[in-house]
């Protein structure tokens, strides 16, 4: 990156994260993220070289400002059947902050490689976290023998998408405690070993 100011920097992934938010992501053009955001698109381009780039670095703006770190310190701390609780709990409750980003990008996706580069890049992010889980339930010999780490971390990621969360929400009405709490105890009957 040739240009280091960080105000313009945040200004342009604070724009484009509002643009995204808006709804009106299926034509979002860096000509649009540099209008929303006060500057040119040549200065645009010295902060991001690639609208890639930038849609990446938006999601990642988002985490930063909304500090999924801190969301996520019980779960990194805790071990076994209380990390999975802990991370399907801090993941549940991060969907609904950043559905309309997620939303965004899933819509371009199809017809947009960098829109899908983003979508995949912060995905990943959620399966390294389910690996995680998985990881904490083996070493405490809680995995069911019925699946291995990848499956089990495979599951857990499908059943945490952003999908399903917009289904019982949205389509089904669902609280937001009611989906965390049977995303919990589902997550536990799926991958924890049963004792007989």
């Amino acid at each position: 990156m040739s240009s280091e100011n960080p105000t313009t920097r945040i200004r342009i992934l604070d724009a484009a994260w509002k643009l995204l938010e808006s709804g009106a992501a299926r034509g979002v053009r860096m000509s649009d993220i540099a209008k929303a955001a006060g500057i040119s698109r040549q200065a645009l381009y010295l902060h991001f070289p690639s609208r890639a780039e930038l849609l990446v670095a938006t999601t990642r703006h988002v985490d930063a400002v909304k500090d999924v770190d801190a969301r996520l310190a019980e779960s990194r701390s805790a071990t076994g059947p209380a990390r999975l609780d802990a991370f399907v709990a801090a993941w549940g409750g991060y969907i609904p902050e950043i559905h309309g980003v997620i939303r965004a990008l899933a819509a371009m996706m199809e017809t947009d490689a960098e829109a899908r580069a983003a979508y995949d890049d912060r995905m990943a992010a959620v399966r390294h976290g389910c690996v995680a889980a998985v990881a904490a339930l083996t070493a405490e010999g809680c995995l069911t023998p019925h699946l291995s780490a990848d499956e089990a971390a495979d599951l857990l990621w499908t059943l945490l998408s952003v999908e399903t969360w917009a289904r019982l929400t949205q389509d089904c009405g669902w609280t937001q405690a009611q989906y965390v709490a049977a995303m919990q105890r589902t997550a536990r009957a799926a991958l924890m070993r049963q004792e007989i």
